[in-house]
């Protein structure tokens, strides 16, 4: 194990022996950080805080605080993070509520870039991107494969699906459905399937062309969602992408972001 002399480690605190501690790095008492992690400098690191293995979490950030919401009163709630995940400068990601379920989970592979914010009770998965300043408040729930533009809010509650690529500067009040583009000003629209993004994890020509035409029932032909959905399970019967998207659908509670009323077909930068 390799602490430097001018950071402070809890006597208590759970710490792999191949862990680094960089200068003036602050870990609390309840604190567990698997092997081959390396906290650079400056590091915050408190609560009941899980870490996992060959994680690289650099100057100033904090993991574990204390949630930014009235109704917490010291309970010992989670953050708990995966393997290999690259969190940046100013990073902040609080620790759960009890009512909200009393973790915060991040899981493996993923990249926070600088000020990136994760709030109580939010469940990122895998292979995520948050730009510069991305900022997600409480209970949001984000699939594998997304990418999140810079400076960009989310409500709470919000779901954003695998594979979907959400812009820079955007607003999120409702769910952006898994594989779709979603890009705007206040409140953001989608924009159709997120094809760059898609062709880059490997999916085909032909699964591409499954989810434009689902985006089109579902989103453009002017139905009602109930009806939408109905529609799109018979009609796409067999497909699991399209599947997918109707399994989140059904499951809203913020509703689902809004189409653009022009048919543009707009490829996002997703080089964060």
């Amino acid at each position: 194990m390799k602490i430097h002399s001018t950071a402070i480690v809890h006597p208590k605190a759970n710490l792999a022996d191949d862990v680094e501690v960089g200068p003036y790095c602050v870990i609390g008492e309840h604190v567990t950080i698997g092997k081959g992690t390396k906290l650079l400098s400056h590091v915050a690191v408190d609560g009941w805080t899980e870490i996992g293995e060959r994680n690289e979490v650099h100057p100033f950030a904090s993991i574990g605080g204390p949630p930014q919401h009235l109704g917490y009163k010291g309970e010992p709630t989670k953050v708990v993070l995966g393997h290999d995940n690259v969190i940046r400068e100013y990073v902040t990601i609080n620790r759960a509520t009890a009512q909200g379920g009393g973790v915060t989970s991040l899981g493996s592979r993923n990249i926070l870039m600088a000020y990136v914010h994760v709030a109580h009770d939010c469940r990122l998965g895998n292979h995520l991107i948050m730009a510069n300043a991305a900022s997600l408040a409480g209970h949001i729930t984000i699939g594998d494969h997304a990418i999140i533009g810079g400076l960009t809010g989310i409500h709470q509650y919000v779901r954003v699906g695998e594979y979907a690529m959400v812009g820079g500067c955007c607003a999120i009040g409702q769910d952006v459905p898994p594989f779709m583009r979603a890009a705007g000003g206040y409140r953001a629209h989608l924009y159709g399937p997120n094809t760059v993004g898609l062709q880059r994890h490997g999916f085909s020509g032909e699964r591409i062309a499954v989810l434009r035409k689902a985006f089109d029932l579902l989103f453009r032909d002017g139905h009602r969602i109930a009806e939408a959905i109905r529609l799109a399970k018979k009609e796409f019967k067999g497909q699991p992408d399209v599947a997918k998207i109707l399994t989140f659908m059904e499951g809203t509670k913020r509703g689902i972001s809004r189409v653009v009323n022009v048919d543009l077909d707009i490829e996002f930068d997703q080089e964060g």
